[in-house]
């Protein structure tokens, strides 16, 4: 089992349902897990196809060809939880959903998504266009924009320990390094989980005004260790 410690961010190589259970109890869990929706892809762009190279979407059908029926369970990990599609997961009724207006029109994976949370507050919204992510260097089918996820993390003023099980390319990571908290992430695709390595390494390097944060080296550890 392959760990990684980059700071105070702790990196795990594997499916989450194992590894869960080793892992620190956490303040807040942020996460955007698969939807189930590979079969339903049809690209990036309004009315048309991406200018991905994902196979004419057989990529996408592999990496999102089921929802994961743990989703409420891992929800246990966490005192908070804010979970990116989750009006696709059996999730009790919640007055605090977040929302991503994606401000084009007739875009072909949706013009919003939705994230569940259990928070006691109204619904909130944050507008952010498809093209500024391009801007920010998509690396990942379903990148989640990092100011979106720092968005996320305002919500959670008091959470110092955030966990993401779905890691992907590491957003919520880097925003976690951004904003000077802790971070434990989960990824059991190893092309992912190296970009998501590089990206909160990088984050070290680079952190944001007034949150001081060193810039550590990599540091592989064995799971058991890490769980002691």
């Amino acid at each position: 089992m392959r760990t990684e410690t980059i700071g105070e961010a702790t990196l795990y190589l594997g499916d989450c349902r194992g590894i869960l259970p080793f892992v620190q109890f956490a303040d807040a869990l942020v996460t955007d897990p698969p939807y189930g929706l590979g079969d339903k892809w049809k690209g990036g762009r309004a009315n048309t196809r991406s200018g991905w190279k994902l196979n004419d979407g057989g990529e996408l059908m592999a990496w999102d060809d089921e929802s994961p029926d743990e989703i409420p369970e891992i929800t246990r990990h966490a005192k908070h939880s804010i979970i990116w599609g989750g009006h696709y997961f059996k999730l009790p009724p919640s007055r605090a959903w977040l929302v991503w207006n994606k401000i084009i029109r007739n875009w072909s994976s949706g013009e919003c998504e939705l994230a569940w949370t259990n928070l006691d507050q109204p619904v909130r919204a944050f507008d952010y266009s498809h093209g500024e992510l391009a801007t920010e260097g998509k690396v990942h089918p379903t990148q989640k924009p990092l100011p979106l996820m720092k968005w996320c993390l305002e919500f959670l003023p008091g959470a110092e320990l955030i966990l993401d099980p779905y890691m992907g390319s590491g957003t919520t990571g880097v925003a976690a390094v951004k904003a000077g908290r802790r971070f434990i992430g989960i990824e059991r695709d190893p092309g992912f989980f190296d970009i998501a390595c590089r990206r909160i390494e990088a984050a070290y390097a680079q952190p944001d005004l007034f949150v001081s944060s060193p810039a550590p080296k990599p540091e592989q550890l064995s799971l058991l260790g890490a769980a002691e």
